[in-house]
């Protein structure tokens, strides 16, 4: 299965089905610049969590189908 991601920028807005997120989003946006999104975490830490293009601020996340185990 291919690993795919969605991203929601700070107005709500959702992508889906992205293969490959920057990629995909500087498409979408018609750019050719992407900056890392950074954020802190509570332990001290920084993560990237997404890309700033054109002024929206894309929020990516990872999509995985949901998987319990049966006794």
């Amino acid at each position: 299965m291919k690993q795919s991601f969605m991203a929601i920028n700070q107005y709500g807005e959702t992508v889906h089905g992205l293969e490959h997120p920057r990629k995909d989003l500087l498409n979408r946006e018609y750019a050719h610049h992407a900056d890392k999104m950074y954020q802190d975490k509570k332990d001290g830490t920084t993560v990237h969590v997404g890309y700033i293009i054109k002024g929206n601020w894309w929020t990516v996340y990872k999509v995985e189908r949901m998987e319990n185990k049966v006794n």
